[in-house]
């Protein structure tokens, strides 16, 4: 008994597991290497006696071991004995499923992706971490693999539409990833009727002989009233939307106004004419501003709401904040990450009455560059409400009648953008990336619907505030750089080496060429921008650069802002809708008062978290986008539209029709009687017979053929070859969507 008394003392992580625990049992390490010395699979007796547990540590024992199995460090084999998956050539890893039914398993170590084929699918639905076996190579060359266990399932309930063929009835997941047809069991419809959309709660997963069953506990509504589109998205997407009783419980106790307690420690700056400017629509204002000429260039303050003042680290409004991550705006409705009581009422920076903030101000030279600046938390008093659209206005019309009206500010905006023009300059010295994107914003009819959809034009006054943000958010960067506090940078990457080769691949076709060799900047890429504009292929051209760089994101690891052209980057001036802002408030004011902030979790997974809530509410807001769209376009069935080829797949081209700002596909059959074969390195579709190309950015006429609101896809055909005009009958709404075309994305 002495020497497996000794072995567990050999633990090397023993001290670790004294401090975090009372009693502490040996480390996880710890375990695995003494299961890996023995050469094969324990038994769990084997084990207790290996590492002298003894009978009272047996249930805290096996306990350690299960979290151990879910994290797939080790699993039992059929005999019921504990391997060391690493031992087994196992890999770790979510599944991705796909609308055709097959699969992938994303590994975990970050490894190249390994086919699921739709065999292996049946055991398994999108989202669930898996542990896998490679059982060979398909026809691609990718790595196929075989499931060997089911470690964690995603999907607890499933938001699709109920359907019923011979009395039996079943649900088709709104998530295409999830392929499989969801059984509902006997008696477990309620009141639900075919065709509306319901949530299910999965009574029995799937596994290798059986589908997934279910019974239906909520029933939303049908397919097509008012919302609804905006309702599939929330379950859909696992967005948090309705707040719990004690965050909303905390946010009904703050007084309606600032307290005169609030007060202690910070500068009064209510005589400073600060105003908010805003889109028209806007409720949450997170920023106001104020420009006034000083010495050797201007004074910019930028105030922001106080959010860090009320929520709390670890409190029931900051739980809550963090599991949403950001604010979601959809149109005609808004996901808000905090209640309203906050995000509508007492952090924003409403006209006419005292809001707590904390400022950056700042001293910007007459040549755009920012000097001295210094943060502090502040009193405000917002002057007015401003629009993006006034505020240009009384720009371009300082003697017009709404700038008669705001007399005492028109001389503050006009210092604004005064100072708006200084940081252009710096902005282009900088070799900042500036590409032209239109963006749109749809107009509804009273009932919910698309009236019509026009692009928003982005005037001066929408650039005059992005300076000031950036300018305010580039500060608090190095204010946190500077004091060696950790953060979350907001960071963007150049290109990867293969993306970067396939750019300048393509440029040559065009005989341009991008500076800076195996590692370009973004004044490369500017200057290469420059040199396009006012071609007839400047979309195109302006697009592949585009699609060549990689998504933004928030890390603790500060590896600068690529597209802004700077070193360091975060983001301060939106902590009522932007979780990462909120903590940057709460790092600063640690450093004023001389401390280190510890947020609740670890900066690295909250980096993760809060980047993968930002992609979240994107593609929320993309399917609701999309529906509407959809619905918006049965009017024009038949109708024929000109556009542009927004992108190229191997199963088609998808085109955006100019006045409507819609996208839809021409699927490969119908660009005419060849073999049409992808070039992805040129964006183009090439006939093999005729030698007929179709490019990224190339003009189409097309008619509308079919709009299908299940899978939201708009159909196009090449007007050349579309039939007489004619106009199709819309499918019928409670018809099951047909699975497995390949253009379904």
């Amino acid at each position: 008994m002495k020497k497996k008394k000794n072995l567990r003392l050999q633990d090397p992580h023993l001290e670790r597991e004294r401090e975090q625990y009372e009693h502490p049992l040996p480390s996880r390490e710890f375990i695995l290497q003494i299961l890996a010395e023995q050469g094969a699979p324990v038994s769990d007796e084997e084990l207790l006696q290996l590492l002298h547990i003894e009978t009272h540590e047996e249930d805290l024992f096996a306990r350690r071991l299960r979290a151990m199995e879910r994290d797939g460090q080790i699993m039992r084999n059929r005999k019921g004995a504990i391997c060391v998956v690493d031992k087994l050539d196992l890999v770790k890893g979510k599944v991705q499923g796909h609308p055709d039914g097959f699969g992938f398993l994303i590994p975990e170590d970050g490894s190249p992706d390994m086919f699921l084929s739709e065999k292996e699918m049946h055991k398994v639905l999108h989202g669930d971490i898996v542990m896998v076996r490679q059982s060979g190579v398909d026809r691609r060359g990718r790595p196929e693999a075989k499931i060997v266990e089911v470690l964690e399932r995603a999907n607890s309930r499933v938001v699709g539409r109920l359907y019923e063929e011979h009395g039996i009835h079943y649900v088709v997941a709104e998530n295409r990833r999830i392929s499989q047809d969801i059984l509902v069991a006997s008696g477990g419809t309620g009141d639900a009727k075919a065709g509306q959309v319901v949530i299910l709660e999965i009574l029995k997963h799937p596994d290798k002989h059986a589908q997934p069953i279910g019974r239906i506990v909520q029933v939303l509504g049908n397919y097509a009233d008012p919302g609804m589109e905006i309702e599939i998205a929330l379950r859909k997407h696992d967005l948090p939307h309705e707040f719990p009783k004690d965050a909303e419980k905390q946010a009904r106790r703050f007084a309606p106004e600032v307290r005169p307690e609030d007060w202690a420690g910070r500068e009064d700056i209510r005589n400073l004419p600060l105003v908010t400017i805003d889109g028209e629509t806007a409720r949450d204002f997170d920023d106001a501003v104020y420009c006034a000429p000083e010495k050797g260039g201007y004074r910019l303050v930028v105030a922001i709401a106080d959010v860090s003042h009320y929520v709390q680290t670890n409190d029931a409004l900051d739980r809550e904040a963090i599991l949403r991550g950001n604010s979601v705006y959809f149109p005609r409705r808004v996901i808000p990450m905090l209640p309203e009581e906050l995000s509508n009422g007492l952090c924003s920076l409403n006209p006419k009455v005292d809001r707590l903030c904390m400022v950056c101000d700042m001293h910007i030279s007459s040549s755009g560059d920012i000097g001295k600046y210094r943060f502090y938390p502040s009193v405000m008093y917002s002057n007015a409400r401003l629009t993006y659209t006034q505020v240009a206005e009384m720009l371009a019309q300082p003697d017009g009648e709404l700038a008669g009206k705001n007399a005492a500010i028109v001389p503050h905006l006009q210092h604004l953008y005064e100072l708006f023009q200084k940081l252009l300059k710096a902005r282009a010295k900088r070799g900042a990336i500036d590409f032209e994107t239109v963006e749109t914003q749809m107009i509804f009819t009273d009932q919910g619907k698309i009236e019509r959809i026009v692009p928003v034009i982005r005037n001066d006054a929408h650039k005059l505030i992005e300076e000031c943000m950036l300018a305010a958010n580039v500060c608090a960067a190095g204010y946190l750089h500077e004091h060696q506090h950790t953060v979350l940078y907001r960071i963007h990457e150049g290109p990867t080496p293969e993306k970067l080769e396939a750019l300048r691949e393509f440029m040559k076709e065009f005989g341009l060429q991008l500076g800076g060799g195996a590692e370009p900047q973004a004044s490369d890429y500017s200057r290469l921008l420059k040199s396009i504009k006012g071609r007839p292929d400047h979309g195109l051209l302006q697009t592949v650069m585009l699609r060549s760089l990689r998504q933004a994101k928030y890390e603790p690891e500060n590896v600068g802002h690529f597209g802004l052209g700077y070193e360091a980057y975060t983001h301060f001036t939106s902590p009522i809708r932007r979780y990462p802002d909120l903590l940057v408030h709460r790092a600063i004011k640690a450093v004023l008062h001389g401390r280190q902030y510890k947020p609740a979790r670890k900066w690295s997974e909250l980096g993760a978290h809060c980047s993968m809530t930002e992609r979240r509410a994107d593609d929320a807001t993309r399917d609701v986008e999309a529906w509407l769209k959809c619905f918006y376009m049965r009017d024009h069935l038949g109708s024929v539209f000109t556009g542009s080829v927004s992108s190229v797949t191997s199963f088609g081209m998808f085109v955006s029709l100019d006045d409507l700002y819609v996208e839809g596909l021409v699927h490969i059959s119908e660009l005419g009687k060849d073999y049409f074969h992808f070039d992805a390195t040129k964006h183009q579709l090439l006939g093999e017979r005729t030698g007929q190309r179709y490019r990224l950015g190339d003009r189409v006429q097309v008619r509308v053929v079919k709009v299908d609101m299940e899978s939201t896809k708009i159909d196009f055909v090449l007007h050349e070859e579309a039939a007489e005009p004619g106009r199709p009958a819309a499918p019928k709404a409670a018809k099951k969507p047909a699975r497995g075309k390949k253009h379904r994305g």
